[in-house]
């Protein structure tokens, strides 16, 4: 019995090559033209290969300035960005925490922790968080030492565990928890048993938990426009008003949206907030 050839090929062949015109770097038979899509590349036929698969899109990028003990950051962070980080294949969202924060007036009292979202102060005269004191970099945070504290711990643990998918649980479980400084030892215990405490713990206590909340605070003073308040998120490298209302309504829901790629399942019924009536600052 001949071999038979679909209609597709046939079809191709006939519209590719009339006279058998192939493409010079073609070296392959007309059966597997379509069969991937350097070998569609090679022989001039990808636009008429509807069955090879998309080419990967750039995922959404997202950056997330926080402070460990921010009630909005804690809230944003457990209930929006770890759940949509759960739903989404990692290919299609890429995610930076920058536990650092915002400045405090002179030696007036620190944020309110009832607060939802933390505020920069409004005043002529700001107290950076970083100050130099004898030669030696000091923090100075908002929600008070122990926030300065959970932002190094966060840092470092981010620093020894190296992948996001490790320590993005056990951040979570940090936030989440009674207590963001004292449930580090439990919390790797349940998500990343494989991170020894012990590091996180020198990290914290030497000149490297210093040189990352000083790679923390440069990056947060480059922001552009600079931030007023924390949660402070942009994506794709951009902040806008709209694009923060629509983050912390919907993240999932905006991720889908600028997902050039394929879209998964969990996209199916999310759609893109819209801004309320109103007026944003």
């Amino acid at each position: 019995m001949a071999p038979t050839v679909s209609l597709a090929v046939l079809a191709l062949v006939a519209l590719v090559a009339p006279g058998l015109g192939v493409a010079p770097g073609c070296d392959y038979p007309a059966h597997r033209w379509c069969s991937s899509r350097d070998t569609a590349v090679a022989c001039q036929v990808e636009s008429r290969c509807p069955s090879l698969p998309r080419p990967a899109a750039a995922p959404v990028q997202l950056s997330l300035y926080y402070e460990s003990l921010c009630p909005a950051c804690r809230e944003f962070l457990v209930t929006k960005l770890f759940s949509t980080w759960l739903l989404l294949p990692e290919e299609m969202l890429n995610i930076t925490l920058v536990p650092y924060g915002n400045a405090q007036v002179g030696a007036g009292p620190p944020g309110a922790a009832g607060s939802p979202r933390s505020r920069r102060p409004r005043s002529d005269r700001l107290v950076p968080q970083e100050r130099n004191v004898s030669g030696k970099l000091d923090f100075k945070c908002q929600h008070g030492p122990e926030e300065c504290l959970g932002n190094m711990m966060e840092a470092c643990l981010m620093h020894e565990a190296k992948n996001f998918s490790t320590y993005f649980p056990v951040i979570f479980c940090l936030e989440s928890g009674s207590s963001v400084t004292k449930n580090l030892e439990a919390c790797l215990q349940i998500y990343a048993p494989e991170v020894d405490s012990g590091r996180v713990t020198a990290c914290m206590q030497g000149d490297t938990g210093v040189a990352l909340m000083h790679h923390n605070a440069q990056m947060t003073d480059a922001l552009e426009p600079p931030h007023q308040y924390v949660p402070w998120i942009t994506v794709n490298g951009k902040h806008t008003d709209e694009l923060q209302a629509q983050a912390e309504a919907s993240l999932l829901g905006l991720v889908c949206h600028l997902y050039q790629g394929e879209k998964p399942e969990a996209c199916g019924g999310s759609k893109a907030p819209k801004l309320p009536a109103g007026c944003r600052r």
